[in-house]
């Protein structure tokens, strides 16, 4: 005779309480998933804050402390160099300390490096505090995702994920907006000073977030861990094969290092997350973000107007990411890229052609707004939020830390690297030329979707992992 299932017997009542909180319409396990979503994906917000912050004040911090073209350069890319460290480190402390107590530190650096950016003296104060601000962004751009990926079903999974992109473009909003009012002013600190106060309230609202059950599990804390998940599946049984799924891949242990010497198929797949974090940067988004105001200048805009573009541009990268958050699961991760690169790289080429003919009319100036628009779009729905979410479903168990870990490394590295050379680049091969060089990297990505990334919707980490160390090629690895 069979025994019942404890897990069952034990939930007997929830289930109950929540078949009869259904009848009333309110889904009460849902709503909790999409709060924990939101909070989590505050990290999101705090780091658009960071990006964003930079583009309506460098012009005022330059003149106050007469900061060379090179100077403002590594003003805008030491965050990056502060997020490739924290990247390094963010597997360490993800495994050790837990996705959640990551989260508050990364949380509790924000508000240290939001103050401290307020209150420098100096180039090289600012730089030492942009730094800061980047050991928590590059924290966090590796733990957000890897704990919504944790938390959430297979059904939701992507977008989950991309909820931290959405914040991301809801946080360079907001910093835009903030920019331009305090533009009118010139108080360039108090536009790096406002990002201090949902920091904190990160800090506030992380600390009320469950735990991972992954890495409770990893931790031999297995009781809690099936707490967590009852409370988070509406299902018991959903939550209990979940359980043991998670148990199946934690018989073996993280040892990326030695797979990454051993074993090549991992090695592929480090390889495609390297190559998607590179994609994602090197396809201009961040050319945009931080430098908006001196594009815009280039095409003939005066001061007050550069920032109310700009706000503008922010606004729609905002919206345009739910697209990617409502079809993600819907439509699939390919189809979706192949839009957004094409966009992209047409986009850009347009523009870079307007740029080579001159900015002679308001209509030409008009029309440069909307092309940088419709780039945004571009990115906001495809590789913003999918690079995320396929960098935390393609690398297998064994070397997940890792892989992550240093994909997450290579975006912010090639985002220094963007934002370091972006004014040189303009001042060697021009504007247009410039604009044209991303236009080409677009087109490229575009061949390499189609070469290297597979379909990842709808299917299980576990079966993916399969596929990949059995050899099969990259695209195959999904549907």
């Amino acid at each position: 005779m069979r025994r019942p299932c404890p897990i069952m017997n034990a939930q007997t009542d929830q289930s109950t309480i929540t078949q009869d909180v259904d009848s009333t319409g309110f889904d009460a396990t849902n709503f909790k998933m999409i709060v924990i979503g939101v909070v989590a994906a505050l990290a999101g917000l705090m780091s658009g804050l960071d990006i964003g912050v930079v583009a309506g004040a460098l012009d005022f911090f330059a003149k106050r402390y007469h900061a060379s073209m090179l100077a403002q350069e590594w003003v805008v890319s030491a965050m990056m160099a502060g997020a490739a460290v924290g990247a390094l480190g963010a597997g360490w402390l993800s495994h050790s300390l837990g996705r959640k107590r990551s989260l508050i530190l990364g949380a509790a650096v924000f508000v240290v490096g939001s103050v401290g950016c307020a209150l420098c003296w100096s180039v090289p104060s600012m730089m030492f505090f942009r730094v800061i601000m980047g050991l928590a962004v590059g924290l966090s751009a590796f733990t957000a995702p890897l704990y919504l990926s944790e938390i959430a079903s297979e059904e939701t999974r992507g977008a989950m994920v991309s909820t931290y992109q959405l914040m991301v473009t809801v946080g360079i909003f907001i910093a835009f907006l903030s920019n331009t009012y305090f533009s009118y002013s010139g108080d360039w600190r108090w536009m790096f000073g406002v990002a201090a106060i949902p920091a904190a309230l990160f800090l506030v609202g992380v600390t009320f977030l469950p735990y991972s059950p992954r890495w409770l599990i990893i931790q031999g804390r297995h009781k809690e861990a099936r707490e967590v998940l009852l409370s988070l599946r509406d299902d018991p049984l959903v939550a209990a094969q979940e359980i043991r799924a998670i148990r199946e891949q934690l018989e073996v242990r993280q040892h990326g290092m030695q797979l990454l010497r051993e074993n090549p198929n991992f090695r592929r797949s480090l390889a495609l997350g390297v190559m998607l974090q590179a994609m994602q940067q090197l396809a201009g988004i961040n050319i945009i973000m931080y430098y908006a105001p001196h594009i815009l200048e280039k095409a003939g805009f005066d001061a007050t107007s550069q920032m109310w573009c700009t706000a503008i541009i922010g606004l729609v990268n905002m919206l345009a990411t739910f697209i990617a958050v409502g079809l993600v699961d819907k439509w699939g991760r390919k189809p979706i890229l192949y839009i957004g690169f094409t966009v992209m790289a047409l986009g850009m080429a347009a523009l870079a052609t307007l740029l080579a003919h001159g900015m002679n009319s308001q209509a030409s100036q008009l029309l440069a707004v909307f092309l940088l628009l419709i780039f945004c779009t571009g990115f906001a729905m495809s590789a913003g939020p999918l690079m995320w979410v396929l960098c935390s479903e393609i690398q297998p168990m064994q070397g997940r830390d890792l892989g992550i870990a240093l994909s997450t490394l290579t975006n912010w590295v090639t985002n220094m690297i963007v934002g370091a050379s972006f004014l040189t680049l303009m001042t060697t091969i021009g504007t247009a030329g410039t604009f044209w060089l991303f236009a080409a990297f677009n087109a490229v990505f575009v061949v390499l979707t189609y070469l290297f990334v597979p379909e990842t919707k709808g299917m299980s980490l576990d079966v993916m992992e399969k596929r990949l160390l059995s050899g099969t090629k990259l695209r195959e690895l999904g549907r």
